[in-house]
């Protein structure tokens, strides 16, 4: 799917294409050292977004710390902030970014939930390539 068109947030500032979000996504994970950071594309499995992001922090406090800041980042370039859920008690926090959805766990809630394998349909068992930010 080609990147959307940048746009202009209410204040005046450019928001973000998707391709260039998801950019950012991977790189303040990586920047956190986020654990096995995944990235799932859904676009044309799924309507409710083009990128679903799958990560690890090594507890509840780095899960927390890595969703504030993902947050604010995203804030700051696109002039919005993304909604977020799960954020007390950081087991699990989605960030929803619109057209990427962040999924932050401690790894035992992880592999409790398993999102990856159950957005792995029509890919041979294979959830996607793990992200790398470059």
């Amino acid at each position: 799917m080609p990147d959307r068109p940048t746009e202009t947030a209410g204040n005046g500032r450019p928001t973000l294409d998707v391709e260039s979000l998801h950019r950012l996504v991977l790189q303040s994970l990586d920047d956190d050292q986020a654990v096995e950071v995944v990235s799932i594309p859904l676009a044309g499995k799924s309507s409710i977004a083009d990128h679903m992001v799958v990560a690890s922090g090594r507890s509840s406090r780095q899960v927390a710390s890595m969703a504030n800041k993902l947050a604010d980042k995203i804030k700051e370039a696109r002039g919005r902030a993304p909604r977020l859920e799960g954020l007390p008690t950081a087991d699990w926090v989605l960030i929803d970014a619109d057209d990427v959805i962040v999924h932050l766990f401690r790894p035992e809630v992880r592999t409790f939930y398993n999102l990856e394998r159950m957005w792995a349909f029509g890919d041979d068992g294979k959830a996607g390539a793990a992200a790398t930010a470059s």
